[in-house]
């Protein structure tokens, strides 16, 4: 049983799981379990080309920063369980929370975030209910979106980044795995408003 499991390995979901995993210390997070699938393979991160982002060094390439970002999770934030090499395939309700079935594994979390990108090509079954035309995205790119207000699709069901309905942009879908990750925090937290900042000493 997972606490928070977080599908998707782009910009967003490693965004929302570096957040979540620095909270590691915080009393209302210390003992919840957080997994993320890390499906990247349809990630726009493959073929992206970052000389626009703040921090990053021109040149540096999206698929470098798939991988880097996993190192980085694994490196300070160990405690969440990345779930490699798996597709899913559908996502139900359950008595718990949620059911998520992979190609290899099923899973139950109270809480699911929903990263993956924002192709017609979505095939996760039960979310289709969820979804439409995406609202910033030109119609003739046939790009969806998980309808949802303020990242919440329903009751525990989060979406994050472009299928969010934000514009394909890589700070956007970033900050968009962030601002659920602290929404989340702030849920364990009884409500009250929450962010996590490292400082030197």
């Amino acid at each position: 049983m997972f606490d928070a499991l977080i599908i998707g390995g782009g910009a967003a979901g490693m965004s929302c799981a570096l957040v979540l995993g620095s909270a590691k210390n915080k009393a209302f997070a210390k003992q919840k379990r957080i997994g993320i699938i890390t499906h990247q393979k349809t990630s726009h991160l493959q073929t992206a080309l970052f000389n626009n982002v703040l921090g990053l060094t021109p040149g540096t390439t999206g698929a470098s920063i798939l991988k880097s970002g996993k190192k980085q999770l694994k490196d300070l934030y160990p405690h969440i369980e990345q779930l490699d090499n798996e597709k899913v395939l559908a996502l139900s309700k359950s008595s718990n929370g949620f059911e998520i079935t992979t190609n290899k594994n099923t899973y139950v979390s109270r809480l699911i975030v929903i990263a993956v990108g924002y192709t017609n090509l979505l095939t996760i079954k039960g979310l289709e209910k969820h979804i439409e035309p995406h609202p910033r995205a030109a119609i003739e790119k046939d790009r969806i979106w998980l309808k949802n207000t303020n990242h919440m699709i329903e009751e525990n069901l989060y979406v994050a980044g472009t299928l969010a309905g934000w514009r394909s942009q890589f700070a956007i879908a970033s900050g968009s795995g962030a601002q659920v990750a602290t929404d989340i925090l702030t849920l364990w937290n009884d409500g009250k408003h929450t962010k996590v900042h490292d400082k030197i000493d």
